[in-house]
């Protein structure tokens, strides 16, 4: 049981660093704030067509908060010139060019956010390319609506504490402090279970998705609780971010939040490495199938194209450029694979270390009936590093004294020549020589 749990830690961080949790939290927590005010902005447009519903009295406190904000943030120059007849505008008479383009931003940006946290689940448990582009958009889609519900009545919770409850219901103050964390705590671990539930491509067991909402949601207390001190902190007192103070905790608490999902996630996905489901590893070994036969054709396809590229008179290498066609023949060589394409360029024979012609001497090692020892057929000779002289071998080829080059013939190609020998010095050269 040690060694599992140690075998889940090990996973969970290896995922988070190879798959740049801290970078993908920032993004999702960017577009999650830059949803917040085009979001606002729509639901103040909507309460300018209830103000007979809500009343007057209601929508003056809510003006007088947003302009208290606002001057919190900006100058009052600009929150007297902008803001407040902004403001007026929109709730004293419905906005319905705000009303539409403040929730269409706010829903792209919102559905980008859950974006990120899908394709993030679904590359960490290694299914990536399972599920469209468009069904992965419509999901985001969906779970940004759900969440944007939920979210309206959780974050303020989370982030204020049972005081908020308390003080909208005083005589019920003795059964909020009671329900109001296991309320809370249920709420959430049910939505961040659902998250990751449905992010996965394949259908899991709901259950096995709670051990990382329980991790997230702990990290998320753990993010409020360090805000709340944050805020008590720099608002009180003096701050080196003015009155940016408030904006700033907003985003770092979204950038928490952001990571401490992406964690949880991390954690779902290390379970099922040690532990695999049955649904995930069928769908993971049916995807290794996919990438295997994608890497196939692909391989087929640079294989005919190399055998294009390699018709006579179509190609001419470069020793100062970059020789793709080189690559290929020698990654294929050294696997003990011999390519059927065209003839090499006689310029530079020595870079090529064997040609199909010649497969059938590598066995025996014999060439033109002489014992050149045996060769491997991934034996690649050293590149040249000069021009070729005028005899066509390059200066640079070291060749032991009568070793021919790799896939010619010894009497055409060897180099240095071989040493003159008396006829008669052996046997097999006098009868070889003899009438």
């Amino acid at each position: 049981m040690r060694s599992a749990l140690w075998r889940i830690l090990r996973e969970t961080v290896i995922s988070c660093f190879n798959h740049r949790v801290t970078g993908l939290a920032a993004e999702a927590g960017f577009f999650m704030l830059l949803s917040l005010p085009p979001l606002l902005l729509g639901l103040a447009g909507t309460v300018g067509y209830l103000h007979g519903m809500i009343g007057g009295s209601t929508i003056n406190d809510l003006k007088a908060d947003i302009i208290k904000a606002s001057a919190s943030v900006l100058s009052d120059k600009s929150t007297q010139q902008v803001v407040v007849p902004l403001v007026n505008d929109v709730f004293d008479s419905g906005r319905a060019d705000i009303v539409s383009a403040g929730f269409l931003i706010a829903l792209w940006s919102g559905s980008r956010a859950l974006n990120v946290y899908v394709d993030t689940i679904t590359i960490m448990y290694g299914l990536s390319g399972k599920r469209g582009i468009v069904r992965t958009r419509l999901l985001s889609f969906t779970l940004y609506v759900v969440g944007l519900l939920l979210g309206m009545f959780l974050i303020p919770l989370l982030v204020a504490g049972p005081e908020l409850v308390v003080k909208a219901f005083p005589h019920f103050a003795g059964t909020v402090h009671v329900l109001y964390w296991p309320v809370l705590v249920v709420l959430s671990v049910c939505f961040l279970t659902s998250l990751y539930h449905v992010s996965v491509p394949v259908r899991t067991p709901w259950r096995e998705d709670i051990p990382g909402a329980l991790v997230a949601l702990l990290l998320c207390i753990l993010g409020s609780f360090l805000l709340r001190l944050y805020l008590a902190t720099t608002i009180d007192g003096p701050t080196v971010y003015g009155s940016l103070a408030a904006p700033v905790a907003v985003m770092v608490w979204m950038y928490f939040a952001a990571m401490a999902v992406l964690i949880g996630a991390a954690v779902n996905a290390a379970i099922d490495q040690v532990w695999p489901s049955q649904e995930t590893a069928q769908a993971r070994a049916e995807r290794d199938k996919e990438k295997a036969a994608e890497e196939i054709a692909t391989a087929m396809e640079h294989l005919r194209a190399g055998r294009h590229r390699g018709a006579p008179g179509d190609w001419k290498p470069s020793p100062y450029e970059h020789d793709e066609r080189h690559d290929e023949m020698e990654d294929t060589v050294i696997h003990g694979e011999l390519p059927d394409i065209a003839e090499p360029p006689s310029e530079f024979p020595e870079r090529w270390a064997i040609h199909a012609r010649d497969a059938k001497r590598n066995d025996t090692g014999t060439v033109n009936g002489r014992n050149n020892g045996a060769r491997r057929v991934g034996d690649v000779p050293p590149r040249p590093t000069g021009a070729p002289p005028a005899n066509g071998q390059p200066p640079s080829l070291q060749m032991p004294a009568g070793q021919a080059l790799p896939g010619l013939p010894l009497d055409d190609t060897a180099w240095p020549p071989p040493p003159s020998r008396p006829p008669g010095a052996d046997p097999e050269h006098a009868r070889r020589d003899a009438p």
